[in-house]
């Protein structure tokens, strides 16, 4: 019987991110592959968008890599207008793979046997 529990992917994964225009991408790779699948299910567009609304308002699109085990997301319109055009603070969008690395995912004990 497996058993559950939940996690911060930070503990299970590690991110990379980068930005082109108003539009940051932000790659998730899962450290090892038997977490991938719990993971792709935890990590949804919807789950994004409702995660942080006031700061992803645009569209999310993701990409499945799953022979690499990562997923990469692409946001739209996150970067209130590009690293020329903004105030913000973090204009490259690095802070991104940070805040989803933060999110909780619950996966099983271990490898499936």
């Amino acid at each position: 019987m497996t058993h559950t529990h939940t996690v911060a992917l930070r503990e299970i994964a590690g991110a990379r991110s980068g930005d082109k225009g108003n539009i940051s991408n932000v790659c998730v790779w899962v450290y090892e592959p038997h977490h991938y699948e719990a993971v792709k299910a935890a990590l949804t567009v919807e789950r994004l968008k409702a995660t942080h609304p006031s700061l992803w308002r645009g569209a999310i699109e993701r990409f499945e890599l799953p022979h690499l085990h990562g997923i990469n997301f692409v946001f739209h319109e996150a970067l209130e207008g590009g690293v020329n055009a903004s105030l913000n603070l973090d204009a490259h969008g690095k802070s991104f793979g940070f805040l989803l690395l933060a999110m909780a995912i619950t996966i099983g004990d271990g490898p499936p046997h």
